[in-house]
């Protein structure tokens, strides 16, 4: 990311590199050199520090590396405050101002940051939630139209915001969630879901960087980051992040012993099926934690059993689950060998997951057909995808393909395990229990679709490790305060027995964007008019009322005059 500022090309004699890529010229500072035995030559290492400026020569642009190496060059941190826009957007920073005062995440942080710093990134959590946006250079044109939670209302400059998150150190991210999960009650039992996702990185050295199993692949290295989720109480408790190549099995126990490292000793975990290990469930074992794991019909080991079951509660009314519309039955059995203890097997029919399992199946099979009958008598092989599902029928010089024939028993077989699932569970409960447990972690899932969608997090536009630590921060306090905006929308979507297209995240906030103050004559910033019905709905689900944004709004206006 590069800053909209110009600063003097820094006098480092020897130091400093340009490579010319098209219209633009790029400044490269040295930061190390390194031997290379094989080669027998001394090999610099450089980064891009900025932009050099064709208009002023003698100056460049710069970016997040510059900020590193050179932290003593003045940079302009504010922006003048009569650039401040005549019509000010309050209704989301209202609610989010309401959120951090429940959540007490502003009383956490406080200790931690001094209260010039604690301002800005309150600002830049609220900033990613209402405008969908993490990236810096943004930033100053939300703080154009919105109050702020900086002292005065102070405008910052985007290479202010840059400096600051190059500043933040990682002993308070780490103070801060030890501090958040102390504050829970360890004494009553709770499932935590646990899920995790990964993020590409545009630009910069990230030592987390490594290329992995990417969810969705842009062939850039990434990092993973996991969330641990307290279904119970419906907030997030922490977050991890580690390299892109370390895969969610392996991370798994690493969990475990931070989540006791928090104090957690009456816990379950709600995990997906990418989880699943003989290891990690003996580990789960020897830490006395109990888990909820779901597993499809067709995997190796519940495949038995569900042919086992099959016929025996699919049309006993006794076994259906009207909620999810599903039937259920549960099974004890050991999940291996030489496991030593009895699990409790879910399994589950969906009439409709059925019909919509063999439509893709079907599918699938006359797709793989026509491919293979568009390559009859050619050289070529196919995977064992291929092999699965058609006998492939070659010539006598077993080179060129002659025609598929269908394995129709094995595909039948497959048609006949569509709709079943199981949920494994290392307790004793009820197949609607274990489905309720499970489904909780919806919550969780939408949080991650929420982080990369609604929170601009999809990928880190950074050039340090210290500014992706910041972000990676920032980004979990707006979690928890998104994650409290959805719920408490849902609860009262709940009360109103309806289900209006207004009462979801994204909706809410482009309504409450537009409760707005304009500056006016006097340069006293007023209410532009009332709140409207759909206002009002929206902000009784964080119990506030229209009394509640006048209040507010006074408030708002004598901040400004000062």
């Amino acid at each position: 990311m590069y800053l909209d500022c110009l600063v003097e090309i820094p006098e480092t004699k020897g130091k400093l590199a340009y490579l010319k890529r098209g219209k633009t010229t790029y400044v490269y500072y040295e930061t190390d050199r390194t031997y290379d035995p094989g080669k027998q030559y001394t090999a610099p290492k450089r980064v891009v520090i900025g932009k050099k400026s064709e208009e002023s020569p003698g100056m460049l642009q710069p970016n997040e590396n510059f900020l590193r190496f050179f932290p003593d060059v003045p940079l302009p941190e504010e922006q003048d405050r009569s650039a401040r826009s005549s019509c000010v957007r309050i209704g989301g920073y209202i609610v989010i101002k309401k959120l951090i005062e429940e959540s007490g995440v502003a009383d956490i942080l406080k200790k931690y940051l001094e209260p010039k710093d604690l301002g800005l990134f309150l600002d830049l959590a609220a900033y990613s939630i209402i405008m969908e946006n993490n990236a810096a250079q943004y930033y100053p044109d939300y703080a154009y139209n919105h109050p702020l939670f900086t002292e005065n209302m102070r405008i910052y400059s985007d290479s202010k915001v840059s400096g600051f998150l190059g500043t933040l150190s990682r002993d308070c991210s780490i103070s801060f969630l030890n501090d958040w999960n102390e504050n829970r009650d360890h004494r009553e039992k709770v499932y935590i879901s646990y899920d995790s996702t990964n993020k590409n990185c545009q630009a910069g050295d990230i030592e987390m960087l490594e290329y992995g199993n990417a969810k969705e692949d842009a062939g850039v290295p990434i990092f993973n980051y996991s969330i641990a989720y307290d279904t119970h109480n419906r907030e997030p408790l922490f977050y991890e992040k580690y390299p892109g190549s370390i895969n969610d099995v392996s991370q798994l126990q690493f969990m475990l012993d931070k989540s006791r490292s928090y104090g957690y000793r009456k816990i379950g975990f709600i995990l997906d099926r990418g989880y699943f290990s003989k290891r990690n469930i003996e580990y789960m074992d020897e830490c006395g934690y109990s888990f909820v794991i779901v597993v499809k019909g067709m995997a190796g080991f519940i495949n038995k059993l569900v042919k086992e079951n099959k016929g025996s509660f699919e049309e006993e009314w006794l076994n259906a689950i009207t909620d999810y519309g599903v039937y259920g039955k549960t099974v004890k059995r050991k999940m291996y060998r030489t496991d030593k203890r009895d699990r409790y097997f879910h399994i589950y029919y969906s009439s409709e997951r059925a019909a919509n399992e063999k439509r893709k199946l079907e599918k699938k099979i006359s797709e793989m057909k026509e491919y293979l009958m568009n390559h009859t008598n050619e050289k070529c092989s196919f995977g064992g995808v291929y092999e699965h599902y058609f006998y492939l029928h070659y010539d006598e010089s077993g080179e060129v393909f002659v025609y598929p024939e269908e394995r129709t028993q094995v595909i039948s077989e497959e048609l006949k395990l569509c709709g079943y699932f199981s949920i494994v569970t290392s307790e004793k409960m009820t197949a609607k229990e274990a489905i309720d447990l499970y489904k909780s972690r919806d919550a969780s899932e939408k949080l991650f679709r929420g982080d990369k969608s609604y929170l601009g997090n999809s990928c880190l536009r950074v050039h340090s490790d210290e500014s992706a630590e910041s972000k990676i921060f920032i980004e979990f306090i707006a979690l928890i305060l998104r994650c409290r905006m959805y719920v408490r929308l849902k609860d009262e979507t709940k009360r109103l027995n309806k289900r209006p297209n207004f009462m979801t995240v994204p909706a809410a906030l482009k309504e409450l964007e537009k409760i707005e103050m304009v500056r006016q004559l006097d340069n006293i910033y007023r209410l532009d008019h009332a709140v409207t019905a759909t206002q009002k709905t929206i902000l009784k689900a964080f119990g506030l009322n229209a009394e509640d944004i006048k209040y507010s709004a006074s408030a708002i206006s004598e901040e400004l005059r000062r």
